[in-house]
């Protein structure tokens, strides 16, 4: 069995979409940490929302939820869900993702 990295967590959340504006929540930038625990079987997710109004909200952290518990070898998912700083897809959002909003440096 394969160890299980941050960076293939954040692999399996790519398919998780914002529903409002159909972008990857990875490629937004709103997963802002991983933590795997040495063992493979705790992880924890840092993220947040593109506002705190966001009327999806609580279907997208469900997601997260899901596709973590589903990961092998993983007992135990943990969503800490932060406003502070608020998210700027200036700093956080993939070059991509910038491009395809229309906003340049």
């Amino acid at each position: 069995m394969s160890e299980l990295t941050p960076e293939a967590v954040r692999e399996a959340l790519k398919p998780v979409v914002d529903p409002e504006i159909y972008i990857s929540i990875v490629e937004l930038g709103l997963i802002r940490g991983v933590e795997v625990a040495p063992d493979g079987r705790k992880v924890k997710v840092t993220m947040t929302l593109t506002t705190p109004f966001c009327p999806e909200g609580p279907m997208i952290i469900e997601q997260v939820k899901q596709i973590i518990a589903a990961l092998p070898g993983v007992q135990e998912s943990e969503v800490d869900l932060q406003w502070n700083p608020p998210w700027d897809p200036r700093t956080e959002a993939s070059d991509e993702v910038k491009a395809e909003l229309g906003i340049w440096d």
